[in-house]
């Protein structure tokens, strides 16, 4: 029995000893230290949990980060005050569950008053901001998208679209009291929804503010521009107010404070900004934008909009110092290197770790993340700042990855959901045997029905605008809570809800009832019939497609017009889109039998008149839609896919101007008096709301497929004033002689009715070694009259070398003698007289100039009495002329197009012909590129043209009458 009790205690003794072995195994595994009562005799412990808890947080205090939100509102965030930034933007970025962040960041205040930092990710909180705890931070866009079709998803649309309000009503993004007053009416469009008169009170926009110093006019101009907007979803209104605010001078621009001396002894100390872009650095002086340097680009493909431009080669600062290194052109005696003063240090830091993240960002595929220190790089100087985030190519890929997730999130004051009109859909390279396909494919769609009530035989003789197309799916595609998209084929103008719910019926017989869900839960009783399949035709003789295919015929009005635009073309890398349907016109009407079924905005043109246009580029699709006019039928059929939006690219307009929403139905022929005064309401029209301006901003500045490469040659680079400014191949000046090229285009304005061709040579103000070719160039076309539309010099830059002698001198070019003989000075105009004696011929020519000197350094002209003054004496002057008016002003786009479209628009009026301003700029434009150059250049000639018509300066000439207008 002692031995058996012995064996037992060893027994015990092993299986105690394995036992504390392994629980101490695992607490050292674990890392945890438990507490015997002794090291030796014991298999026990505790740990005590609340103070190891309590010890900790001693070491990891916590702090409060105050966030202010885009809307207004703040949340408040914890954090370790030893996190890094990246610790905060992370719960930042979960809370508003945003995909596309890396456009967002948050700012606060710095030490140095009126100073704001961006968060850095990588560094603690605690020691960027030097305050005490709760912190204040910011949450703002801190890359502007240089295109709002950029930002895949609404929800980020949306946060740019409150970024920008702030922006504008915060006096950071000045803009004109009109465009301020468009984006306002946007931004109620967006807030308010559809005006409503019985809702919306005189006065009702009195409690927003958009604008510093907001007046009462102000606020019922955009009540009236909000009329405007009826129909459009929030993401419509916030997307046209991205593409607009797009345009500002400053937009996107991160200004800082800086001083410039022109050398070492000028102590001048001159107070500018520098602005950091996605495009590089610009220099502003007093808010006007002085000089630009580009960012380098390794592509030999370079913009012509940045060719003329300095390139940044490297960027750096030491201290309180700023410098830019520049590409050293040839022919340029620029300095290479430019250095400015900042406030102090911290300012000249932040100024050049915002141009390394601008340049990664926008500008590279990916970050180029610093180096690892080696021996060799300790003992560089300077700071190894690089900005490590996506870049904006990754961003966009991202949110194409990521898709338009179905969700909600809340448009302060209203809580509403992303709008399906936005919902994009891929569209990859598509051919004929693709939509053939597609249209064969029954097995997903294959029911176009329609309201059994809106129909009384089986026989579609009354069609009423009723009739839907109902998409059909698998039962794998669809679910209870799926929304199914309902395609209208037909409209009579009152536009329904479209149903939201998941029902989708297995079968659909003619007459079959079934239940449709409703959006307020219930469910109700429905007849539906089947409508023709894609190969059966309508009364009418159209024939209806799925809801991806519709087959659309349509004739234009009695004025040869569509009535509808469309982008895209192989040549911009895009499908071709309707873009917008003018109200009153065939497309929009309905009960004119001349377009059935409806095409609307959004729809993907696949062929015209059976013809694939996948292939074809932006202009040759446009004809294609011309030339239909020309056939025997004059009809257009366009095989479209409906409800496909893509929100960017080139627009034109095949066959219509700018058409106000308040017009009246078609209605019947009108006479010619009446066709140009109704051209005149919609130029006025057009200027009030900003369609004309965003029209004229779509437009085609370079005719497709025009080349200009006798600019670029070697020896004739130094002959052009402005690098990105070239005359077309086709139309240019050519002169006699081994070397033909002088930068001037013909123009021809064809005036039908008169039977007249109004011609012009537009050309470049003369440089002092093309002054020469000049007076060449007169002499070979013939020119007796000179029509110069700038001084000298604007604002210490030469924009014209003084090509003439001055008075009762004489200058002699090659075989060309030229001598001034009388000259004539007003504060406004300068006239000049010249004889032009060919030496080898001894033939004399007079030779007349007229310079108009009151055009303003920037901008245009407040007033046009004296510029319609001075386009009075040029048509006085020409009167009985048919050689080609030489125009020209420094670059010979800008003034150059005002003057020509002026007295084009005069010739129209006179011969009771409508005015459509933005066809004669695009008839300009086909022959010489950009001509006028700036919105604010085609605003002034509209205006101008409006006034002449309405103060009756330019009237119908009495042959050109029509006489059932005359009483």
């Amino acid at each position: 029995m002692g031995q058996a009790f012995q064996q037992e205690r060893k027994e015990k003794g092993r299986y105690t000893r394995e036992a504390s072995s392994v629980s101490e195994e695992s607490e050292r595994e674990d890392g945890i230290v438990m507490s015997r009562r002794n090291m030796f005799g014991s298999s026990s412990g505790t740990y005590n949990v609340r103070a190891s808890e309590i010890a900790r947080d001693k070491h990891r205090p916590e702090v409060q980060c105050q966030v202010y939100m885009l809307d207004d509102t703040v949340q408040t965030f914890k954090v370790f005050k030893k996190d890094k930034g990246g610790v905060l933007l992370d719960k930042v970025f979960k809370y508003l569950d945003l995909v596309e962040r890396d456009y967002f960041c948050l700012m606060f205040q710095d030490d140095i008053p009126e100073q704001m930092r961006w968060l850095d990710a990588h560094k603690p909180i605690r020691k960027q901001i030097r305050t005490g705890s709760p912190y204040s931070l910011y949450f703002r866009v801190k890359f502007y998208a240089t295109d709002p079709s950029k930002l895949q998803e609404e929800y980020t649309r949306y946060h740019f679209f409150l970024q920008l309000k702030k922006d504008i009503l915060e006096g950071r993004l000045p803009c004109s009291p009109h465009t301020a007053s468009l984006l306002a009416s946007y931004a109620a469009q967006s807030e308010l929804g559809d005006y409503d008169p019985s809702e919306h009170l005189p006065g009702y926009l009195q409690e927003f503010r958009f604008v510093p110093n907001q007046s009462p006019e102000f606020e019922r101009e955009v009540e009236e521009l909000h009329k405007r907007h009826v129909g459009q979803p929030p993401s419509e209104s916030e997307f046209n107010y991205l593409d607009r605010a797009k345009r500002l001078e400053f937009y996107g621009v991160d200004l800082h404070y800086a001083r410039y001396n022109h050398s070492l002894s000028d102590q001048s100390n001159l107070e500018i900004q520098l602005g950091v872009t996605a495009a590089g650095i610009s220099i502003y002086q007093n808010g006007v934008k002085i000089n630009t340097f580009s960012w380098e680009s390794a592509s030999s493909s370079i913009s012509p909009h940045t060719r003329h431009m300095a390139k940044i080669v490297k960027i750096s600062f030491k201290r309180k110092q700023f410098f830019l290194q520049l590409r050293k052109e040839p022919n340029d005696d620029r300095e290479n290197a430019i250095g400015f003063n900042l406030a102090n240090y911290r300012a000249c830091k932040n100024l050049w770790k915002s141009c390394v993240e601008h340049h990664t960002f926008f500008r590279l595929d990916t970050p180029k993340l610093p180096s690892r220190r080696n021996m060799l790089t300790l003992f560089k100087l300077g700071s190894k700042y690089r900005y490590s985030g996506r870049t904006e190519r990754q961003t966009i890929e991202l949110g194409k990855e990521e898709g338009n997730r179905n969700r909600t999130f809340n448009r302060n004051p209203f809580f509403r959901t992303p709008s399906k009109r936005y919902a994009r859909r891929t569209i990859g390279g598509i051919t004929r045997d693709v939509i053939k396909d597609e249209i064969r494919n029954e097995e997903i769609r294959r029911s176009l029905v329609r309201q059994s009530q809106s129909f009384s035989a089986p026989g579609l003789r009354n069609i009423n605008g009723s009739a839907e197309l109902l998409e059909r799916r698998p039962p794998s595609m669809s679910s209870p809570t799926k929304e199914i998209p309902i395609r209208r084929a037909w409209s009579d103008g009152h536009q329904s809800e479209e149903d939201e719910g998941g029902f989708s019926p297995d079968y659909i017989t003619r007459g079959k009832q079934f239940k449709a869900y409703s959006e307020d839960g219930s469910f109700t009783e429905k007849s539906y019939e089947v409508l023709p399949s894609y190969n059966e035709q309508l009364p009418n003789g159209n024939l209806v497609a799925d809801n991806s295919i519709v087959l659309i015929r349509m004739k234009p009005d009695e004025h040869g017009r569509f009535g509808f635009n469309v982008k895209g073309g192989a040549d911009q890398n895009m499908p071709i889109i309707v873009s917008r349907v003018a109200p009153s016109t065939p497309v929009s009407n309905a009960n004119a039998d001349k377009c059935v079924p409806r095409l609307n905005e959004g729809d993907q043109v696949l062929l015209i008149n059976g013809r694939d246009v996948s292939q074809h580029t932006h202009e040759q699709v446009v004809m294609f839609i011309r030339s239909t006019r020309e056939s025997h039928t004059g009809e257009l059929e366009l095989t479209v896919r409906p409800n496909v939006y893509i929100p960017d690219g080139v627009e034109e307009e095949p066959d219509f101007m700018y058409t106000p929403d308040n017009l009246n139905p078609p209605r019947p022929p009108i006479t010619s008096d009446d066709a140009l005064k109704e051209s005149m309401v919609l130029i006025e029209e057009g200027l009030k709301t900003g369609a004309s301006l965003l029209q004229f901003d779509q437009l085609f500045r370079k005719k497709p497929g025009m080349t200009c490469n006798a600019s670029r040659i070697p020896e004739n680079i130094c002959k052009n004033r402005y690098r990105d400014i070239s005359p077309y191949d086709e139309t240019r000046v050519m002169i006699q002689g081994p070397q033909d090229y002088i930068n001037a285009n013909s123009v021809n304005m064809e005036i039908p009715r008169m039977g007249i061709v109004n011609r012009y040579v537009a050309a470049q103000g003369p440089l002092p070694n093309t002054s020469g070719d000049f007076w060449q160039m007169c002499w070979e076309q013939q020119c007796t009259l000179i029509c110069m539309l700038t001084t000298q010099v604007e604002r210490g830059r030469v924009k014209c070398h003084q090509y003439w002698p001055d008075l009762h001198q004489t200058i002699q070019f090659g075989g060309l003698q030229i001598c001034c003989v009388t000259e004539e000075t007003t504060p406004s105009f300068a006239f000049r007289d010249f004889s032009m004696i060919n030496l080898n011929t001894d033939e004399e020519r007079r030779v007349v100039q007229m310079q108009y000197l009151a055009w303003p350094d920037h901008g245009v002209p407040d007033d046009s009495t004296e510029f319609l003054d001075f386009v009075f004496r040029v048509r006085q002057q020409r009167v009985g002329m048919v050689e080609p008016t030489m125009v020209h002003c420094s670059a010979g786009i800008g003034r150059t197009g005002v003057l020509i479209t002026m007295e084009t628009a005069m010739c129209l009026i006179e011969c009771n012909e409508p005015v459509y301003p933005l066809d004669i700029v695009r008839t300009m434009r086909e022959q010489r590129a950009m001509m006028i150059q700036t919105p604010a250049q085609y605003k002034f000639v509209c205006e101008a043209i409006l006034r002449v018509f309405k103060e009756g300066i330019v009237k119908p000439l009495a042959e050109f009458k029509s006489p059932f207008n005359h009483k």
